[in-house]
């Protein structure tokens, strides 16, 4: 999956960011549905006090049910305690797990600073789905940025 406009862009508190780039934490929850197709590429936005994309993974799959059949399937690979998900997920009547596949720690993280300097910029929330001007903006943001970085990205952005 290579489409441009469906990558991912994903905010994440920072201890879950490092968890998913170390792989120790390969599925993300959250409360609503998420409909995103294998491969699609998911750039990870550490919320403060990093507030910067620290990295990528790509979705190898999402599972969207109930709150309580979501943890059954991922307990052991979101990286929380049953108390803080059924914290999260209090009210909710369906909830996805993202499993997440390929993380690639950036070298350098891009900041939110530099990512507004490129541009008006706004953290997702949640998730928001990035246009291909929107990750030029990352490029920008980020010219000395890792090998993975780039390359994702130039990749998506000539598309």
């Amino acid at each position: 999956m290579n489409d441009p406009e469906r990558t991912m862009l994903l905010s994440v508190h920072p201890r879950f960011a490092t968890a998913i780039l170390a792989g120790t934490k390969t599925v993300e929850v959250r409360r609503q549905r998420v409909a995103a197709p294998p491969g699609t590429l998911v750039l990870l936005y550490a919320t403060a006090p990093t507030m910067a994309i620290v990295g990528l993974a790509r979705i190898a799959s999402v599972r969207v049910a109930s709150p309580r059949e979501v943890w059954t399937a991922s307990r052991t690979k979101a990286g929380i305690s049953r108390r803080e998900y059924d914290e999260y997920m209090s009210g909710a009547i369906q909830a996805s797990g993202l499993a997440l596949e390929a993380p690639v720690a950036f070298d350098a993280p891009v900041p939110l600073a530099s990512l507004r300097a490129a541009g008006p910029f706004h953290p997702p929330q949640s998730y928001r789905y990035l246009t291909k001007d929107s990750l030029r903006k990352v490029l920008v943001a980020a010219p000395d940025g890792g090998a993975a970085l780039r390359d994702s990205l130039s990749e998506l952005a000539r598309a």
